[in-house]
């Protein structure tokens, strides 16, 4: 007998789920059978096309919630609706990111602020604000936090997003031992997944050529990832899995 966490029916919030990585991991849980919480910033009818789908893939209303979580009000108040809606909380998925490329002398504070706020910031208030719905339900939860390969490896022209990121790692660890034994905190970090309106080639410095699987990742890996932690037993936290094909290897 084992600890671990089935999906079937469990109540999960995605943060950032409209698009890209947030989509493939909502779409993946809802085939799971997991009740699929939809958060979205900015990105409504993306948002909505996911719900929807969701909604096929599990037979189970799939709610969408609109919130910036660049202001923590909104963090508290996105996690009151779904408290209200659902009436807890069984795992979260800490996803929505911003990504923006400046030189070393060109980052302001504002530039600082607009990476940090949801990069790091947002992801230690949902989670805090998700520990407090599993443990009021009474039950184990799961916590899933995305980080990225820009937060084990230094990019020159991204120090504000690596600094994001490596927070987030180490938050991860922090957490997993703040919110033990119940809750499990874990870490994905992405590699190259390439998305049509982000340009990477500066970034990586040719970051397929140089990766050992010889290929770009795509979405669903990073989603199967996510899953993994979500299933896992908690005996399994406070760990970081880069999902890079071996780009990380040093």
């Amino acid at each position: 007998m084992t600890d671990s966490f089935p999906l079937a029916g469990k109540r999960v919030l995605v943060t950032g789920a409209a698009r890209r990585i947030g989509r493939g991991i909502a779409l993946a849980l809802a085939a799971e059978g997991a009740r699929v919480a939809v958060h979205y910033s900015t990105s409504h009818d993306e948002a909505l096309a996911t719900a929807e789908e969701c909604t096929r893939l599990s037979g189970l209303p799939a709610p969408v919630y609109p919130a910036r979580l660049d202001r923590v009000p909104e963090i508290t108040a996105l996690f009151e609706a779904v408290r209200k809606d659902w009436g807890g909380l069984d795992a979260l998925v800490n996803n929505a990111a911003r990504f923006t490329r400046r030189g070393v002398f060109e980052i302001t504070e504002a530039d600082w602020d607009e990476v940090l706020d949801v990069n790091l910031k947002a992801v230690f208030f949902c989670a805090q604000q998700a520990a407090r719905l599993i443990r009021g339900g009474g039950g184990p939860g799961r916590i899933v936090n995305l980080s990225s390969l820009g937060g084990l490896q230094a990019w020159p022209e991204h120090i504000h997003y690596n600094a994001s990121k490596a927070g987030v790692i180490h938050m991860t660890r922090a957490l997993a031992k703040a919110l033990a034994p119940d809750i499990t905190v874990n870490s994905v970090a992405p590699g190259f997944i390439p998305f049509e309106e982000r340009d990477y080639s500066q970034t990586q410095e040719g970051p397929v050529s140089q990766t050992p699987a010889g290929r770009a990742g795509r979405v669903e890996e990073v989603a199967d990832a996510v899953l993994f932690f979500l299933r896992s037993a908690n005996y399994i936290t406070g760990q970081t899995l880069a999902v890079d094909g071996g780009l990380s290897i040093r």
